[in-house]
């Protein structure tokens, strides 16, 4: 019987994105892991896994975390690797806004520091409200923080467009962030 499909796809985030060593996956420079190879380490340590079930767990993801290479052979995480990887993303010029979910109980840190990566290679936002409110409930009570990511844009700071749509930049400093907007 194959597991549960949100135990797998935390199961995938795990190795894609975190520690592909738990099981002894090897990542690419750019995140690729080998399908079969993934496959073959997932079972071996007691999560059943095949192509298909993979397939429908990449295809039902609502937040579409993980990607096929073309061929099929390959698979990553979209973004929000705590891991060293190299998405081969091309900057692109930003909305004027962008939204970033977080917690009420972080927004004194916010406040002084700004947004940073933390464990992770990006700091991660959207082009909407509604999303940034989904976000920010994983963490508690929300707050959503409104980042002038064009004025950030047009001072040199560069974003990325993850292919699963999040928007993604390296730091935010606490000048690019409305907190009287905070709700």
């Amino acid at each position: 019987m194959l597991s549960d499909p949100v135990k797998l796809s935390k199961f995938l985030s795990l190795v894609l994105r975190h520690q592909p060593g738990a099981i002894g996956l090897i990542l690419d420079d750019h995140g690729w892991a080998e399908v079969d190879e993934l496959l073959r380490l997932a079972n071996a340590s007691g999560r059943r896994l095949d192509r298909p079930h993979l397939k429908k767990i990449v295809a039902e993801n609502d937040k579409k975390r993980f990607a096929f290479s073309d061929d099929g052979l390959r698979i990553r995480a979209n973004q929000g690797h705590s891991v060293e990887v190299d998405l081969a993303l091309t900057a692109q010029a930003p909305p004027v806004f962008l939204y970033h979910g977080t917690a009420t109980r972080f927004l004194e840190s916010i406040r002084a520091t700004g947004l940073n990566s933390g464990s992770r290679q990006h700091v991660h936002m959207c082009s909407d409200e509604a999303t940034a409110i989904r976000v920010g409930q994983r963490h508690g009570q929300p707050a959503i923080l409104v980042i002038h990511a064009g004025a950030m844009a047009a001072a040199g700071h560069r974003f990325y467009l993850s292919a699963n749509g999040v928007w993604l930049t390296d730091a935010v400093a606490a000048v690019y962030i409305d907190f009287d907007a905070v709700h």
